[in-house]
């Protein structure tokens, strides 16, 4: 009986193992053929994460109009838009199907947002608030560099 009970408990545990591997790790992609990691979503999960990164362009001209005026609290205003809250948005089922490296470059990217915009009302210093930007984008660089968002068939 308790060989049985200790069988049935490794099984479980390795599906479990498997299930949080699947969830918090590999998400859902493959290969592309120009070898990019391509993230397998559905239309609407693969809308909201353009859309995203659609706001991060938007918030980069503010930032960069914010910077040749020397308005930092444009600066600070806009940086935040696309901060930490933002990411608030996304559904847990979506953050299951993305990578844990594309996560941790979207979380870093996020961080930095805020951080621009703290920053920039503490100190404002342009240098000080370029230089952020420009490590920013070295994170938008690095995500479009190495993967794809593909669209599947919802189920």
């Amino acid at each position: 009986m308790c060989k049985k009970c200790w069988g049935i408990v490794s099984i479980l545990v390795l599906v479990l193992i498997a299930g949080a591997y699947k969830f918090l790790i590999s998400g859902d992609t493959k290969i592309s053929p120009d070898k990019r990691i391509a993230i397998q979503l559905t239309a609407p999960e693969r809308n909201l994460v353009l859309a995203e990164m659609r706001t991060f362009l938007s918030t980069i001209q503010q930032i960069s109009s914010g910077l040749t005026s020397e308005d930092f609290e444009l600066i600070a205003k806009q940086s935040r838009i696309s901060g930490l809250s933002a990411q608030q948005e996304v559904p847990g089922s979506l953050m299951g199907k993305l990578p844990i490296e594309f996560k941790k470059l979207g979380f870093d990217t996020h961080k930095k947002f805020d951080a621009l915009a703290l920053d920039a009302e503490q100190l404002e210093d342009k240098e000080h608030s370029l230089n952020q930007m420009s490590k920013l984008m070295t994170n938008c660089i690095a995500c479009h560099a190495a993967y794809k968002i593909e669209t599947i068939n919802s189920k």
